[in-house]
């Protein structure tokens, strides 16, 4: 079987921001991130024919990492009509049927990686597709086992493809991003880094431990080494912070304990056409192409 784990917060924001016209439902809210999401799910499931799905969100966009960063990425600059359709997402993706992992403490991506840790090695899972652009992904990647798959761009990021594009193995993503930074999620990385220089060494020697603490014994071809050298070192307690915040969780409490929970068995037809009603669109509620009942 393949998994396919959807970062449904990313999903959500995509639709909102799309250049397609708004959609009103018949009581006047604003639901077009979630009619958008609706239909990119029925895509999968239909076009890339999908059969077991999981979808994570954030179901309270704060998580632990605020606690641990004051500028860690928060609900301030979300539009409201963005906010308010959160639950409306959740309630609309498990009446498609498909599996919704709901975030509080943790974040989706903690999901995804939880899942991807858990079942990499199943002997019936051929491949796992996190279905997501976001870099932070990268380090769950493994061979062609595990892969990122950006279906806007139709792009698929397998290891070979994560060190292509970003210059680091998987497993030095949280420490390549402890020092450039990730403006996404709020915090800065250190001065001077950029993706050049954090690649350069950290292809060397993988994670911030390893870089020598003499700037001679790097032997590695960057630009004002020295400089940069003395910037770790006079920043080394800010470098392991933001490498932590980069750093996803794998023990994310997902209920699921086999990949073949996750199978996708058809839209509960009464929830779905009751939904779809509610929103106003009857198109939609003929889309699926599976029901349960």
């Amino acid at each position: 079987m393949q998994l396919h784990l959807v970062d449904a917060t990313y999903e959500l924001f995509r639709a909102y921001y799309s250049p397609r016209p708004g959609t009103t439902a018949p009581d006047g809210r604003d639901v077009g991130a979630v009619v958008g999401l609706m239909y990119t799910l029925l895509a999968l499931l239909r076009d890339e024919g999908a059969t077991h799905v999981a979808c994570a969100t954030d179901h309270v966009i704060r998580s632990f990492r605020n606690d641990l960063f004051a500028g860690y990425k928060t609900e301030a600059g979300v539009p409201r009509e963005l906010l308010a359709q959160f639950r409306l997402a959740e309630r609309a993706m498990e009446a498609m049927g498909v599996v919704v992992w709901p975030m509080t403490e943790l974040e989706a991506d903690d999901a995804m990686a939880t899942a991807a840790a858990r079942w990499a090695d199943s002997t019936d899972v051929e491949r796992i597709w996190i279905c997501t652009p976001d870099k932070d992904l990268a380090q769950c990647v493994r061979g062609e086992s595990v892969v990122l798959r950006d279906r806007r761009r139709e792009r698929t990021v397998d290891e070979a493809g994560v060190v292509a594009r970003w210059g680091v193995r998987p497993a030095s993503i949280p420490d390549y991003l402890g020092l450039v930074g990730d403006s996404a999620d709020g915090f800065p990385g250190l001065p001077g880094w950029g993706a050049r220089s954090a690649a350069a060494v950290l292809s060397r020697f993988e994670h911030l431990e390893g870089i020598p603490a003499v700037v001679g014994d790097w032997h590695v071809d960057v630009r004002s080494a020295p400089t940069l050298n003395a910037t770790l070192r006079a920043h080394w307690d800010e470098a392991l912070l933001f490498r932590h915040l980069a750093t996803l969780r794998t023990d994310a409490p997902l209920p699921q304990a086999k990949p073949e929970e996750l199978r996708w068995r058809g839209a509960r037809r009464t929830e779905f056409r009751a939904l779809c009603e509610e929103l106003g669109q009857p198109k939609l509620a003929e889309r699926p192409h599976l029901w349960q009942d």
